[in-house]
């Protein structure tokens, strides 16, 4: 049975990931992992006089996590619907390193990812340094064009 590690995030990209997996493989072939990553430092206020906000950086880091659950629920219940096995995860720190240090943990063969995240970074970030450092195949996958 084949591993694949699927990163959401709360974007389009990361749908289209999704869907890639529903289009290529059959449920009976796979073992879905899906792991969302909320970094911390994404909310940490990095200007002077910052120490005010850190009640508005902590409220917005459980915004995220509870978005981040609602995400996985959401596309859980979708693959498992189409007879998907998944085990999620939601985990803490840099997406970039935590996706590769995952992929190892559960031994993937293979890991799709989006080409670009929910702040609409370029290939050459996240998906670029995954590619580059992950132990297993990689997939990254852009949203299919929609019609005019």
């Amino acid at each position: 049975m084949m591993k694949i590690l699927v990163a959401v995030d709360c974007s389009e990209f990361s749908i289209a990931a999704v869907q890639a997996v529903l289009r290529q493989f059959r449920p009976e072939n796979v073992e879905l992992f899906l792991l969302h990553v909320v970094d911390p430092k994404a909310y940490v206020p990095l200007y002077e006089g910052a120490a005010p906000d850190a009640k508005r950086a902590e409220t917005l880091l459980g915004t995220n996590c509870n978005q981040a659950e609602e995400l996985i629920n959401r596309e859980t219940n979708l693959l498992t619907d189409c007879g998907y096995r998944v085990t999620t995860s939601i985990g803490e720190g840099e997406p970039r390193s935590a996706i590769v240090a995952y992929a190892r943990e559960i031994k993937a063969d293979m890991i799709v990812v989006g080409s670009r995240g929910p702040r609409g970074l370029l290939l050459g970030s996240v998906s670029e340094y995954i590619l580059s450092h992950a132990p297993c195949t990689v997939e990254i996958v852009r949203p299919l064009p929609t019609a005019a």
